[in-house]
């Protein structure tokens, strides 16, 4: 049986293997086997509500009714947002919604369009 590396994020000795990928279910980090983690240890990750990854620029869906704060309006199921960026924080999706203007999304709310 080989020993699995302990996660670098938090130094938890409790990993296990799942695909081509180490995950720690301490602190739900995620990283190769495959030794490069020096180059994905900063790097942002962010799943959408079907646990798709998601990247800078994609185009994603709504996918319940969310009523925007401050207002009266509701931003509908099926809404397609194009060209997000992805920020480090509680709401980590920014975004310009026409008709509505800049803001920000919960990544649990959307999906990954095609």
């Amino acid at each position: 049986m080989s020993e699995l590396p302990h996660c670098p994020n938090c130094n938890s000795e409790y990993t296990y293997e799942d695909g081509e990928m180490c995950v720690c279910p301490s602190c739900g980090h995620e990283w190769s086997k495959s030794g490069d983690d020096a180059v994905n240890a900063n790097e942002l990750i962010v799943k959408d509500a079907n646990g798709n990854r998601l990247q800078d620029g994609d185009t994603v869906t709504v996918v319940k009714d969310l009523k925007l704060k401050g207002s009266s309006s509701v931003l509908k199921v099926g809404t397609r947002v194009k060209n997000i960026r992805l920020v480090d924080g509680d709401h980590n999706i920014d975004c310009h919604i026409p008709g509505f203007g800049a803001m920000m999304l919960k990544s649990e709310f959307v999906k990954r369009s095609v």
